[in-house]
């Protein structure tokens, strides 16, 4: 699914796992937008983060490898 754009706070699920992740920080490389996402649950403080690359498309932004969760759109 494609959204408008990633923003801080996001849930975001696994699409191999249906783990949700949460969105934790985005930021841009030279040509590039990367978003930095974590594991949503209990145990998320000591769980290792996952860096991945923002796609963009004429129908919106997506991260590969993982479907938005929330209702509504941003």
């Amino acid at each position: 699914m494609s959204v408008k754009s990633v923003l801080l706070g996001q849930v975001w699920r696994k699409d191999d796992s249906n783990q949700d992740y949460l969105v934790t920080k985005v930021y841009s490389e030279v040509f590039a937008q990367y978003a930095v996402l974590r594991p949503a649950e209990v145990t998320a403080p000591d769980a290792p983060t996952v860096r991945v690359k923002v796609t963009k498309a004429t129908e919106g932004i997506s991260l590969p490898g993982f479907t938005f969760t929330q209702d509504g759109s941003f």
